[in-house]
């Protein structure tokens, strides 16, 4: 059974740098198991139906401005998998989940950054999918749920986003995180290991400094998307925690 993960994909740069976060996702990849592929939930891929990627090569989508000139010169030359995109489409349909396929889009920095440092030989398929903002969290949980039999069969799931994404509040000079920042990841952090998914579909109204730790959704989506498709064993393990510029979480779980 392979894992389902969430992984922080934190400021574009992260591909360029050498810290303890990027190695312990260097290392990571390298003792996980293989996977056979990877079906990817991308927080820069927003759509209002559930979008799943049918290529089989990937573009690169530079989505980001003002960054150091080598960022515009990292290629990730990732492989679709058309045969695994549609298990995946039949797998959403069964459930009653509204699909459609997309032939056209690229691969976007929420997804080559994460997985450039996991598999950097980009010998792995890879079929990314879209996030919609627009959906209860239960509804996000319910999309992950759809997916667990994929992880039966050799695939591994990755939610890429952050729990932690404030933009407007960003540091660059900070080393530390904020208190506030800290508190959301540690209600975050007690929830996930208890399972308590009643606390976390109400993370808005229940959790300390929500609305500052999430003041959009789409990179804390992928955390719940995750987790669903580890609904049938539902233990999470915090493998990394850190941050950058003080509202950016650093967070790595895996859920087995």
């Amino acid at each position: 059974m392979m894992p389902s993960l969430f992984i922080a994909h934190g400021a574009p740069t992260l591909a360029l740098e050498n810290n303890d976060y990027t190695k312990m996702l260097k290392e990571l990849g390298s003792r996980l198991p293989i996977p056979r592929a990877i079906v990817l939930f991308s927080a820069h891929w927003e759509e209002p139906v559930q979008a799943v990627s049918a290529v089989e090569k990937y573009d690169m989508i530079y989505d980001f401005y003002g960054f150091p000139p080598e960022m515009y010169d990292i290629v990730y030359p990732a492989k679709g998998d058309t045969v695994l995109a549609k298990q995946v489409l039949n797998l959403l349909a069964e459930q009653g989940i509204d699909t459609r396929a997309d032939t056209i889009r690229g691969i976007d920095h929420g997804a080559w950054v994460v997985l450039r440092l996991l598999y950097p030989q980009a010998n792995i398929p890879v079929v990314v999918l879209s996030v919609n903002p627009g959906l209860s969290p239960e509804e996000q949980y319910r999309i992950g749920q759809a997916l667990t039999p994929l992880r039966k069969d050799g695939i591994m799931v990755i939610g890429s986003g952050g729990t932690v994404h404030n933009l407007r509040r960003v540091n660059w000079q900070s080393t530390e995180a904020e208190a506030w920042a800290v508190k959301f990841d540690d209600w975050l952090e007690e929830k996930i290991e208890k399972w308590d998914t009643g606390s976390l579909f109400t993370y808005e109204t229940e959790a300390p400094y929500a609305r500052e730790a999430v003041p959009r959704n789409e990179h804390f989506i992928p955390l719940l998307l995750a987790m669903g498709a580890a609904d049938n064993g539902r233990k999470g393990t915090l493998l990394h925690q850190e941050y950058q510029y003080g509202t950016l979480s650093l967070s790595c779980w895996r859920f087995d």
